[in-house]
């Protein structure tokens, strides 16, 4: 692995959270930030600072165990949800973790971002699962995690966020910036009708460039036959908004959708159409 400069990454870190914070992903001093700058040291943002005004010199650095090797503050107390990252997947050099409120919400609502409604969400972030509710700062929260770092590119933690991980800084925020506007665009697709996914015959297109750019991970699959690119039942595809479910699940899934899915969509229709109603009295 090769070694980064520490100053150098440093500054990075402030960008980011200066745009973290300018963006409305964090509030007060919520959010943390991390580099891995070589084979035992990892950069992260302190505890108690907010992300829109650090400064290089309030970054901390850790060892793997997550003990300060050099810095005047505190780690962040999510600093082991980094660290698990880091271990299970060795590639990843830079995790980020955020509330972004349209993502956050969808976490909130129990669903997480698994439907093919942009190529974007195929191509470049794949599914994006929602972990089980953990209490923040313990282990609960690395361990909700575990299941899915493999495969993955980011997850919605429930109530809690996002967290994003990638080869570099800018592409663990990038994923952040790309899993708020996904969110974004299903939740105002989803105020104005039913969206519809691409369709299926589409889908084994666009997980080829994806393959073709280097990129792993899970992808959206059609509802009808669970897999990418593979439906008989071709453009006729018109899944609506779910929640959140497993690879193994959204395999074996048909074009119907489950009691708990349908009953939680009766759920959001409603709440929409009151929202919609009220924005529009006079």
């Amino acid at each position: 692995m090769d070694n980064l400069n520490a100053f150098q990454v440093k500054r990075e870190i402030c960008e980011i959270g200066r745009r973290m914070y300018e963006r409305n992903y964090v509030a007060a001093n919520d959010g943390n930030i991390s580099v891995r700058i070589s084979d035992r040291e990892i950069l992260t943002t302190p505890t108690g600072v907010s992300k829109g005004f650090m400064t290089p010199e309030m970054i901390v650095c850790v060892d793997m165990d997550g003990k300060v090797i050099s810095g005047s503050l505190k780690p962040s107390s999510e600093l082991k949800m980094h660290l698990r990252v880091y271990r299970e997947r060795p590639d990843v050099r830079s995790v980020v973790h955020a509330h972004p409120i349209t993502a956050t919400a969808f976490s909130v609502c129990g669903m997480g971002l698994d439907k093919a409604f942009m190529p974007e969400l195929v191509v470049t972030l794949g599914v994006v699962p929602l972990a089980d509710y953990a209490t923040p700062g313990t282990t609960e929260v690395p361990d909700s995690i575990t299941q899915y770092l493999k495969d993955y590119n980011a997850v919605l933690l429930a109530h809690h966020g996002a967290l994003t991980w990638g080869k570099d800084l800018m592409e663990a925020y990038f994923r952040l910036e790309s899993v708020e506007f996904s969110a974004q665009i299903v939740w105002k697709a989803r105020m104005i009708g039913s969206p519809n996914q691409i369709p299926c015959e589409k889908l084994g297109e666009l997980v080829k460039i994806r393959e073709s750019m280097g990129i792993h991970g899970v992808v959206p699959t059609c509802d009808a036959c669970g897999v990418s690119g593979s439906c008989a039942a071709g453009a006729s595809n018109t899944a609506r908004i779910g929640s959140a479910s497993s690879v193994s699940a959204a395999r074996s899934s048909t074009a119907q959708p489950s009691p708990a899915a349908s009953e939680l969509e009766d759920i959001v229709a409603r709440v929409t159409e009151r929202v919609v109603a009220a924005l529009h009295k006079p």
